[in-house]
């Protein structure tokens, strides 16, 4: 389990983290539980289960919800099952998303647009829905949605689109919302480096050209970090969960970079 800086810093609290089962959602997951957090990890895939588990055989307090959440419909019963569970949900991080395929634009058919916009975009947009009436009755909460550096950078323009819509969102539903005192906040990671995925976030890149083009993206995204490196999930939960707990109360409508010095 993930070393806390505050191992009572979200005690009493009810946190739902999405795309909980690998990659940066599940770093946010074990920090949360190590902090003292009643955690929902939503995934679409039966691996969240097993990590939520994982999460309770060390002592946490964890559980596993499958849906997804690219659909309205899955949004909504994740929100619900969460609030089922604990009776309230304090913090939300929308972690789901992630560039399906790297490619100049050109290359890019419409379905692919299209599936990346949907992966990138939409998830954040249903949860945020699906979560706010709950927020908004009990007039307090938090939500953190995981944006990306990548808003400025090549070879991912419709996944940049979409993290676009994912930082206007943040900015727009922080003004609507400080009312009933909610907070809207964003952390835009860099590149992260993570263990091999479990589950692949798409087709792997098997010709040369689409190698080069992933190769591409690589060196742009360390040499547009003032850093000279990639991070890693911790470094990128440390951040999320920050602009998470109480020590962020007076930041709101925010996009954090946390990327080595690349603002995006």
């Amino acid at each position: 389990m993930t070393e806390p800086v505050s191992p009572q810093r979200f005690r009493d609290k009810v946190a739902v983290v999405t795309g909980a089962a690998q990659g940066i959602g599940l770093a946010v997951a074990r920090r949360l539980v190590a902090e003292s957090a009643s955690v929902v990890l939503v995934d679409r895939s039966e691996l969240v289960h097993e990590v939520a588990g994982e999460l309770r055989e060390n002592g946490g307090q964890a559980h596993g919800v499958i849906a997804d959440l690219e659909q309205f419909a899955g949004a909504e019963a994740a929100m619900a099952e969460a609030r089922q569970q604990h009776g309230r949900i304090d913090v939300l991080i929308n972690n789901v998303g992630g560039t399906i395929w790297m490619r100049p634009y050109e290359h890019y058919d419409a379905d692919k647009i299209q599936a990346e916009v949907q992966r990138s975009l939409f998830p954040t947009l249903w949860t945020c829905r699906a979560v706010l009436p709950y927020l908004i009755e009990q007039r307090s909460g938090t939500i953190v949605n995981v944006s990306s550096t990548a808003t400025r950078g090549i070879n991912r323009v419709p996944y940049a689109a979409a993290k676009g819509g994912v930082n206007a969102l943040t900015a727009s539903l922080a003004m609507e919302t400080a009312q009933y005192g909610i907070r809207i906040a964003a952390a835009a990671p860099g590149g992260t480096e993570a263990p091999p995925r479990r589950i692949a976030r798409g087709p792997d890149g098997a010709t040369e050209r689409e190698k080069a083009w992933n190769r591409q993206v690589v060196d742009q995204t360390e040499d547009s970090a003032l850093m000279k490196r990639y991070g890693t999930p911790e470094e990128q939960a440390a951040a999320i969960l920050f602009l998470a707990s109480d020590e962020a109360s007076y930041i709101t409508g925010t996009v954090l970079p946390v990327a080595g010095g690349d603002l995006g």
